[in-house]
């Protein structure tokens, strides 16, 4: 690592202009190509997907995304002649509206039906030629002003479905917060603005190659359209920690009175030794979810794995060249006066409130373990009631227009109106189509069913569609329990005696099938990051029990994590705060997502900890001073970077959108608890009771790892240069041309 900090430094201007140029060529690349996201969350080899697949077969063509116009009265009949001609009309503007292919109103024999039972309430379904990033916003725009004219104070009109939702789209103002809060940590901690800057600009500068390279990825791998969003999270909080942690290193072997090179070489071959190594566990762990086999996970991982990657890579490479260019600059005044006059600090015993915490640590031991334990414990609670899900347009915030269009949709034809059961039958013969619509009326008199709507089937056709209305809501635990209760008993029952096979199917059913795949799968990639980590922590400190310890504290943290999202935003305490919308049960790719992340974060604190104390007591040999001085020296800068990363995690939580509002809450209660009671009072509490036991590694085995250092040699951050003063003049000098 010390080769690549000295030739940064010797080449900095080269490697600062060719991270522009792969910054400016890739956003003009993406520019002009666009983006190809997806939003399909459809699982293969499901129930669901199989019906998906046959109704398609059995459709005369194919059309783009859906919406629906849903307009109610406050007293009188929408047939009346005051809302009926002015929402007549609008529809009829809208069908000759640039990239409308169809519009089905209530007024037309076609659509009666759309029209609720007490005349308050009616809809209009327009679909579009175009779905997905693929439909132009502006269409969409033009279509809700046209539909907005008829709207009056007795007469609401709102919108719903998948063409007119917002997406996965978070304000640019969350970033701008979290950025804004991580420079005044910064600037606190290290009382300078170029050094403060620095873990800003290179953080940015990974996330926004990365963005610009996920949007050209999207034209070859599937990625669904939360991935920019996720990898901006990811990568801005590692990013800025990674960095921070080396210019951290690089300030004080420059108050040690080394020359900006040796500085640079020196930080890089210590804690960029270590940034590299945390950064591949994070890798490895968000590439860990391809085992899973769910597309919309694959995605999300390969994007954010990609954003990892390139906020490293900025970090051992970009970073060092700036170093050079900045000099000395990246001190405070008062330092640089000191290190003008030959008063440098030389490495010692670590004084200050950290240093005396670590004392109380190693003097209480058994009462810390006791009080972490039960925070975390306290914190984990409610994440044992975790209801995972898919929330749907009831969950949104009151104020949006989707949720108005749902509560609308609901008032006038029921719960289970905003997510039908769509039962797609194979009927190859006349035997299999009676018992369809024997099954038909039989589901009638399902507890559960609010109506039922069979298709009829043509002559000569073979697919028969049953529409299932629920009397619940979609994302109630009675409407997922109707939906096994089909497939296990009613149906299969229907089925018998003849060539009949019916699939149960639509957007709830489908949501169902990705829960419940996931959840499966949730217990096997939790192992999988387990034993993981414990290989990757033995290698690093050839010890069995820092693994373990490691292990465990990472299931308290993923824990902390749960309870905190299941009690914002399962059980509603704080969730419309946070623009996230009501209640509701927890996105199923929220936990698998949490686990994969956290494991790559609380790895990170784990190893910059643990490395210091290993140092030491590779030294020493005495565990108390090790445990304890590996702690006072690194607390500072695990608190800082886990404050940076809180502070981005919650500016992405308060964005508006419900699954990155759970993912930023999760992630931020995580990290913050990981840092300021995992890392800061459990583990060294821990490793004080444990005693020389931290570093037991049978011999038979410690013959078979292979060697490597995590954090290199450190020994020795002081050197004795001559003439500071001169040497101070001429390095900066140098750096400025």
């Amino acid at each position: 690592m010390s080769t690549i900090a000295r030739w940064c430094h010797a080449h900095r201007l080269a490697v600062v202009l060719l991270w522009l140029g792969l910054i400016v060529g890739l956003g003009a690349g993406a520019m002009s190509a666009g983006a190809a996201y997806t939003d399909s969350t459809d699982v293969p080899n499901t129930e669901s997907s199989t019906a998906l697949n046959l109704m398609s077969e059995g459709s005369s063509g194919a059309s783009g995304d859906s919406g629906t116009i849903v307009w109610q009265t406050d007293g009188g009949s929408v047939t009346a002649s005051s809302v009926e001609q002015p929402m007549d009309k609008a529809l009829e503007q809208i069908a000759d509206a640039p990239g409308v292919t169809s519009v089905t109103s209530p007024y037309t024999q076609q659509g009666a039906a759309q029209i609720s039972e007490d005349g308050h309430t009616a809809y209009a379904t327009v679909v579009f030629d175009k779905s997905g990033a693929d439909l132009p916003k502006g269409q969409v725009e033009h279509v809700q002003d046209l539909a907005s004219q008829a709207r009056t104070s007795s007469v609401d009109v709102e919108f719903g479905g998948t063409a007119f939702g917002t997406g996965f789209s978070v304000s640019e103002l969350s970033e701008i917060i979290g950025v804004g809060a991580a420079l005044v940590v910064l600037l606190l901690m290290f009382r300078s603005v170029w050094a403060a800057a620095l873990p800003i600009l290179t953080g940015v500068a990974g996330v926004g190659t990365a963005l610009f390279a996920t949007m050209l990825l999207s034209h070859v791998v599937t990625l669904p359209d939360v991935t920019p969003t996720m990898g901006a999270l990811i990568g801005l909080g590692v990013g800025i920690d990674y960095a921070l942690f080396i210019v951290h290193r690089h300030r004080r072997g420059l108050m040690a009175g080394m020359s900006v090179a040796e500085a640079s070489a020196k930080a890089l071959n210590t804690s960029g030794r270590a940034v590299v190594f945390a950064g591949l566990t994070v890798v490895v762990a968000l590439l860990g979810m391809l085992t899973l086999g769910v597309g919309i996970l694959s995605g999300m991982a390969v994007g954010a794995a990609m954003t990892v990657v390139l906020t490293v890579g900025a970090a051992v490479t970009l970073l060092p060249a700036i170093l050079g260019l900045l000099g000395h600059r990246v001190l405070g005044r008062r330092q640089r006066r000191e290190v003008a006059a030959g008063r440098f600090t030389a490495p010692g015993e670590p004084k200050g409130r950290w240093a005396r915490w670590s004392t109380l640590v190693q003097r209480r031991p058994k009462a810390m373990v006791v009080v972490s334990l039960v925070v975390m414990a306290a914190m984990a609670l409610p994440g044992l009631s975790i209801r995972l899900g898919s929330a749907d347009a009831g969950n949104d915030p009151t104020s949006s227009s989707s949720r108005q269009a749902y509560d609308m949709l609901a008032d006038g034809f029921g719960p289970g109106f905003n997510g039908p059961l769509l039962l797609a039958a194979e009927a190859p013969d006349a035997q299999a189509q009676a018992h369809l619509a024997d099954l038909a009326d039989e589901l009638k008199t399902v507890d559960g069913v609010a109506s039922v709507t069979a298709v009829p089937m043509q002559r000569g056709q073979d697919v028969g569609v049953i529409t299932v209305l629920p009397d619940s809501s979609p994302q109630s635990e009675q409407t997922t329990d109707l939906i096994e209760h089909l497939r296990n008993d009613v149906i299969p029952s229907a089925e018998q005696g003849s060539d009949l096979q019916v699939y149960v199917g639509g957007v709830t059913a489908s949501n169902a099938d990705f829960t419940s795949t996931l959840t499966a799968k949730i217990p096997m990639f939790l192992g999988l990051i387990v034993i993981l980590g414990f290989v990757l922590l033995t290698l690093a400190f050839r010890s069995l029990l820092i693994p373990a310890i490691g292990a465990v504290m990472n299931l308290l943290t993923m824990g902390a994590a749960f309870g905190a999202i299941v009690l914002i935003f399962q059980h509603g305490f704080g969730s419309s705060l946070l623009g996230a919308g009501s209640a509701g049960p927890i996105e199923a790719v929220v936990p698998v997502l949490i686990v994969g992340v956290m494991f790559g974060l609380s790895m990170d604190y784990q190893v910059f900890l643990a490395s210091r104390m290993h140092e030491e007591w590779t030294h020493t040999r005495d565990n108390r001073r090790s445990v304890r001085i590996g702690q006072a020296d690194t607390a500072l800068v695990i608190a800082v970077a886990a404050t940076i990363m809180f502070c981005v995690f919650a500016a992405f939580a308060g964005g508006g959108v419900r699954l990155i509002a759970e993912f930023g809450v999760g992630l931020a209660v995580a990290v913050l608890l990981d840092a300021f009671v995992v890392r800061m009072m459990l583990v060294p509490a821990l490793m004080h009771l444990a005693g020389k036991a931290n570093w037991w590694l049978p011999r038979w085995l410690d013959r078979r790892l292979p060697h490597f250092s995590v954090e290199g040699d450190s020994s020795s951050d002081h050197i004795d240069p001559p003439a500071p003063q001169a040497a101070l003049a001429k390095e900066d000098a140098a750096a400025t041309r």
